[in-house]
């Protein structure tokens, strides 16, 4: 029988990936809620910490031509319905629309409106700053080769 030991739980690769992700998407939500040209509404959303991590991962995954849900909650290993209700929050906070896709008329893509491409840009400084403050902390050396590590790990890039 093997001996359990209780100090593996809290430092297996796992639990500090989860940790990390979490701290690196509060940074970024933080940066964003400081961000002058973010839309103030969506600013005081992100400071009041009612935009989350969740919503994030529209951010991360909505294909600047528009996205169907379907693809968007499969990029964001999401449930169809958690994601309509994420998309649903980001359409009523104007990031995002819902229009018909040219390619079928049954299907609805999820698309930015310009408010999002203005989130999506504040996005996009908020990830460099967080990832500019990471290699600050644990050093160009090991930052580098986490990045190939979790590369390598992942499968590649997307």
């Amino acid at each position: 029988m093997t001996t359990l030991d209780e100090g593996w739980r809290v430092t297996h690769l796992g639990r500090l990936l989860g940790h990390a992700m979490r701290r690196f998407d509060e940074r970024v939500l933080h940066l964003m809620a400081h961000n002058i040209d973010v839309p103030l509404a969506l600013s005081n959303l992100a400071a009041r910490a009612q935009i989350s991590a969740a919503h994030v991962h529209i951010t991360r995954h909505l294909d600047l031509e528009g996205t169907r849900l379907t693809d968007l909650a499969q990029k964001a290993g999401m449930s169809k319905q958690a994601m309509g209700d994420l998309v649903d929050q980001c359409e009523a906070w104007g990031l995002v629309t819902r229009e018909a896709d040219a390619r079928d008329a049954r299907a609805r893509l999820v698309r930015f409106t310009p408010t999002g491409l203005l989130w999506l840009a504040a996005f996009q400084d908020a990830v460099a700053q967080a990832e500019r403050e990471f290699r600050q902390e644990v050093g160009q050396d090991v930052a580098t080769v986490v990045k190939i590590g979790l590369e390598a790990y992942a499968g590649g890039l997307p």
